[in-house]
């Protein structure tokens, strides 16, 4: 008896502890624990994926193509590395400034015979 005591000591202790644990807090509890333990597991990659995501969206957003040479570079300098061209244009041609009916391209239906 006393070699099944010292082998299985950890066992045993887990089990008393459920067995004191369940009647105290009920099932309930243990069950919403161990689900609120797995929505844990579950979220935690999301909300990692969703950093990575908001990060990238960030760093794209800093990137610059030379109008002239074509060349890509951060938002570190105001002319371009490899020609020299100024970089500032580049703000001020931006797409998003635009307005829309300035964007637009004007179609006009013809009848086809």
């Amino acid at each position: 008896m006393d070699y099944f005591l010292n082998a299985n000591k950890k066992l045993i202790i887990y089990t008393l502890s459920i067995l004191i644990i369940i009647p105290i807090f009920g099932i309930k509890f243990i069950l919403s624990f161990v689900g609120n333990i797995l929505i844990l597991l579950f979220l935690i990659p999301l909300l990692f994926l969703l950093l990575v995501f908001i990060g990238f969206n960030a760093y794209k957003s800093k990137i610059n193509t030379c109008s002239s040479c074509g060349a890509i570079t951060l938002n570190l300098s105001q002319n371009c590395i490899n020609c020299g061209a100024d970089l500032g244009d580049i703000n001020k041609n931006n797409q998003l400034n635009v307005k829309p009916s300035e964007s637009t391209i004007e179609v006009r239906a013809e009848e086809i015979k």
